[in-house]
């Protein structure tokens, strides 16, 4: 299961934060801060899956004992394209591998939806980032893979926003670099 999405620029603010299971206001914000922390301190050559901080583990375990071991968040899995990082963080049910594909086909579907998709985009249009992700995920769980799918379900609830025409003259290019055009994704 999916416990939460992350997504944060170089600076360590928070693009997204959509958490599937129930959490204090204090441990998601511990959350994010400590992720983060452990993810842009991580060198280029480290792999790109970490367990879940103990001190984090420990608050977001049920008080229930009938709850499975396993069912507990402790995986953390993310990827860095130019300036922002995509996290999720997982349970050990959750493949690493698929987990990182998902994060792929969110980052495609995303340059799909806003042409040359750049962090601006997601500021201003987080509907359409938030509906890209309900189409993908749904309660902690993958209902969506396939990117066309994921954008013509975004595009059909009319989520999607145009940019100006002439807003290239004030953002130097304004892309990432993530998509089809100048860039290649500069992902780990």
């Amino acid at each position: 299961m999916i416990n939460a999405v992350l997504v944060f620029n170089n600076a360590g603010q928070p693009r997204l934060t959509k958490f599937y299971t129930q959490l204090e206001t204090s441990v998601q914000q511990r959350l994010i801060s400590e992720i983060f922390t452990l993810v842009a301190n991580r060198p280029n050559s480290a792999c790109n899956f970490l367990p879940l901080p103990p001190l984090l583990q420990q608050s977001s375990k049920s008080s229930t004992p009938s709850t499975p071991h396993n069912d507990t968040p402790s995986l953390v899995t993310y990827r860095h394209y130019a300036t922002l990082y995509f996290i999720v963080i997982s349970t050990s049910t959750e493949s690493p591998l698929a987990l990182l594909d998902l994060i792929q086909v969110f980052v495609q579907a995303l340059d799909g939806l806003f042409e040359n998709v750049c962090e601006l985009d997601l500021i201003f249009n987080f509907e359409t980032l938030h509906a890209a992700l309900g189409e993908m995920i749904v309660g902690g769980v993958v209902v969506e893979t396939q990117l066309d799918r994921v954008v013509e379900g975004v595009k059909s609830q009319g989520r999607v926003a145009k940019r100006p025409v002439n807003e290239g003259k004030f953002g130097g290019g304004g892309g990432m670099g993530m998509g089809r055009g100048g860039g290649l994704w500069a992902g780990r």
